[in-house]
């Protein structure tokens, strides 16, 4: 079996070259975007958006010039990407539909036997043929039915049934909104004609695998957050899978100094670990560039191993009650080379276009200094633009308490230069 021995520093930097965090990692636009998602296999989406959607905080910490009209257009006019279920609600290839086969097939036998949803499925079919792309709300009736977390009405059940066993797909959204329309009439038929490639139970474990430690870039045979939303494979099937992997060569182990637990690695990364084994560079290197990340960043998912590898322990507050939360509401990590530097909470108001940072945490002994000053700045500039800001603001009273007074200085600097 073949082991990789290597210290915290080279894991960071490794995972933070699978990740497209490093500069010149990722293309600028749309092909970037296609890029990485192909790299991670999904990028999770949330309905949430006090700053940016997720998936949109994904892709802004990652591609030059981001904007969220690339991901809409393509998800829902060049449909090369798609809403699907993968780490939870998340967003996909489209070439990946023919192996979530088992998951839509688990789901129909799930729904097939609820008469009153298959009643109302095929009403659902009768309206989107004579009306085109509908949301529930635009169907009648007020009936009722429990379902997921709590009751819904039984025109918007049957519609995400319909989407789970693969007849709808989402044709596009306003604001969260989903509305649907036959998956026939949006992918390409060369996808929907496409069987199964995982032909056993045995080769899909495997193959999920490999894209779950692919979509994170390293990680353990542990349960935990970075192997969440994969059905019907508890530990006893991933480490199956696991061995079968190693005996193959399609995954390398990878032993970090300090931790307990042995990571793994697709093979078909390791090339990249090997040349960041190879440069042997300096740890004081200053870091090269920074970025926000979104609260369910794909570098995130272990959160566990990104406080072992990065001393830095996050947990997404929104769930829980406001006087349990030690820092805020929607609360977002700050990368600053391979070093999380510090936490902070940003609001946007889209009525006046100003993005508030309401809060904001260092991490112990990290502080503002020359270098980091610019780095930040663009880390912050990167985030206006996601959310469509015409400016950044600090609240009252934090400038001076944080010792931000520098960066509020260079945001300000940077606003006023004319841009192309």
């Amino acid at each position: 079996m073949f082991s990789y021995m290597i210290d915290k520093r080279q894991a960071r930097q490794f995972l933070l070259q699978h990740q497209g965090l490093r500069p010149g990692t990722l293309p600028a636009g749309k092909e970037g975007i296609m890029q990485y998602i192909r790299q991670a296999g999904c990028i999770q989406y949330d309905p949430l958006n006090i700053a940016g959607h997720n998936h949109e905080l994904v892709l802004q910490a990652r591609i030059p010039g981001f904007r969220p009209e690339m991901a809409y257009e393509l998800l829902y006019q060049d449909r090369l990407l798609i809403d699907g279920w993968d780490k939870n609600m998340s967003i996909y290839s489209t070439e990946d539909w023919p192996y979530f086969r088992r998951y839509r097939d688990r789901a129909y036998l799930r729904f097939r036997d609820n008469e009153v949803l298959m009643t109302t499925a095929e009403q659902v079919r009768q309206e989107l043929m004579l009306r085109g792309p509908l949301s529930s709300l635009d169907l009648d009736g007020k009936e009722k039915m429990d379902w997921a977390w709590a009751p819904a009405r039984v025109s918007r059940a049957a519609m995400e049934s319909m989407y789970f066993w693969g007849e709808l797909t989402v044709h596009h959204r306003v604001n969260t909104r989903r509305y649907y329309d036959f998956t026939s009439k949006l992918l390409p038929e060369r996808v929907l004609q496409t069987p199964d490639p995982l032909s056993t139970d045995e080769e899909y474990h495997d193959w999920y695998v490999l894209r779950r430690i692919g979509s994170i870039g390293l990680l353990w045979n542990k349960s935990g957050d970075g192997w969440l939303g994969i059905a019907d494979m508890k530990s006893k099937e991933r480490t199956a899978a696991i061995l079968r992997l190693l005996q193959r060569d399609l995954l390398r182990e990878v032993r970090v100094d300090g931790l307990k637990h042995p990571l793994y690695i697709r093979t078909q990364d390791a090339p990249v670990l090997e040349a960041v084994i190879a440069a042997q560079a300096d740890t004081a290197e200053k870091p090269a560039c920074a970025a926000v990340l979104a609260p369910l960043d794909n570098l995130l998912w272990e959160r566990e191993l990104v406080a072992q590898l990065f001393g830095f322990t996050y947990r997404w507050e929104v769930y829980k009650p406001a006087a349990e939360r030690k820092f805020g509401y929607y609360v977002l990590p700050l990368l600053c080379g391979d070093r999380f530097v510090a936490r902070l909470e940003p609001v946007m108001n889209k009525k006046t276009g100003v993005l508030t940072i309401a809060g904001w945490w260092w991490e112990p002994e990290e502080a503002l200094d020359d270098h980091n000053v610019p780095l930040l700045s663009a880390a912050l500039h990167a985030l206006a633009r996601c959310t469509r800001a015409a400016r950044i603001e600090f609240a009252t009273g934090l400038v001076k308490s944080q010792k931000l007074g520098k960066l509020e200085k260079a945001l300000k600097a940077s606003a006023a230069k004319p841009r192309s």
